[in-house]
């Protein structure tokens, strides 16, 4: 199966002060971290000519700003023209991601259309892998005013793949913890100082 990674990377990240995937933690930008835990090849959803250097820029179409849900319609049009099987999609502002989560997620497919990573606290409907044909079910979302990953993951008849959230270290890292605020990257910080990453 032919499949890429797209990291979303085209939100605003007002509530950090912007330029989420830049921010630093550890020394490195985020979206540096996201990419060492990722299978590749890798696509950035974004259109910060900034972040070209980590892969190839997938715009929102037809126009930025509107939710990840649009990134991940930009993505599948582009896996579609491309001969892409399944895309993998994750959110630039996860640094401890599973690195086998590709591969979990791969495993669950099946005939599915899509399959989302389920912890105990829930649906990841940002870490889920798509089929490129479910973009049209996407469009029709879009097209009325939905703008949730986790209905259209629902819409489309996606399977749930149970995946652990916690990584059994010295203290227990959450693996989908997301960076959304200073204090998350404070977070972030303390946990790579431990070690956690």
């Amino acid at each position: 199966m032919r499949m890429v990674t797209v990291i979303l990377a085209g939100g605003a990240g007002t509530r950090i002060g912007g330029d989420k995937p830049l921010r630093v933690l550890g020394g490195r930008p985020l979206i540096a971290h996201v990419v060492g835990r990722c299978a590749a090849p890798i696509w950035i959803n974004a259109a910060d000519p900034r972040l070209a250097q980590y892969g190839p820029l997938v715009p929102d179409l037809p126009s930025p700003g509107q939710g990840p849900l649009v990134g991940v319609w930009s993505a599948l049009c582009q896996a579609a023209v491309e001969g892409v099987e399944a895309v993998l999609t994750v959110p630039v502002d996860t640094p401890f991601l599973p690195h086998d989560l590709a591969a979990r997620l791969k495993a669950g497919l099946g005939d599915h259309p899509a399959a989302v990573a389920v912890t105990a606290d829930g649906w990841q409907p940002a870490c889920a892998l798509w089929r490129p044909r479910v973009a049209p079910v996407i469009a029709d979302h879009l097209a009325a005013g939905r703008w949730s990953l986790a209905g259209a993951l629902r819409s489309v008849g996606a399977a749930p793949v149970p995946v652990s959230a916690l990584d059994f270290s010295d203290k227990l890292t959450p693996l989908f913890f997301n960076i959304n605020t200073p204090a998350d990257l404070a977070d972030a910080e303390e946990r790579l100082k431990h070690g956690q990453d």
